[in-house]
């Protein structure tokens, strides 16, 4: 063998500690893969705020708003289709 006599216990431990070190990496990057798929879209986590109906209420309630203006926005409100975010 080329490395007989050369200090071969060396040459064994180095590559024992290479495979380890390999598996290690191999495993680690299948852990991080199976996460990354396994993970939901943040979009699922994000709470959504008041509906435009609870802000209104609330700012009929503070008297921002009278309750002929209050009336008239909710009507419009429910009339017109929700708006999307696209962003």
């Amino acid at each position: 063998m080329f490395w007989y006599g050369h200090g071969g216990g060396w040459g064994w431990f180095a590559m024992s500690v290479s495979m380890v070190l390999f598996w290690v990496v191999i495993v680690g990057i299948g852990v991080l893969i199976f996460r990354a798929l396994g993970r939901t879209p943040e979009r699922a986590h994000v709470q959504a705020g008041p509906s435009p109906e609870q802000l209104l209420a609330e700012r009929f309630a503070r008297g921002e708003i009278d309750e002929e203006e209050y009336q008239r926005r909710l009507t419009t409100l429910r009339a017109s289709p929700p708006s999307t975010k696209h962003g």
